[in-house]
């Protein structure tokens, strides 16, 4: 079913997200990441706070994690959103 969606989604592809009104544009999508980014970098922070015991550490990872996760998840967002499934 999904790909089928996916299939019939690729022939209209084509069109930039302007002229597809079920599409969503992509700074939206960058605003998303990056307000999801902070509430799951300052839970990754407490977590890896509790278990090292090091405030350092934690910020250390979280630095990271906010880089590489808002990266993954914008282009999961442009990958689901080419998805007509439950739209």
């Amino acid at each position: 079913m999904i790909a089928e969606q996916w299939v019939a989604n690729k022939e209209s592809a084509k069109k930039s997200y302007k002229e597809d009104k079920r599409s969503e544009n992509p700074k939206r999508s960058v605003a998303k990441s990056i307000s999801w980014r902070i509430i799951g970098t300052m839970d990754t922070i407490v977590i890896s706070w509790f278990i090292t015991g090091t405030l350092t550490v934690a910020f250390s990872i979280g630095v990271v994690e906010l880089f590489t996760k808002m990266l993954l998840y914008f282009f999961h967002e442009r990958i689901w959103n080419r998805i007509g499934w439950g739209k």
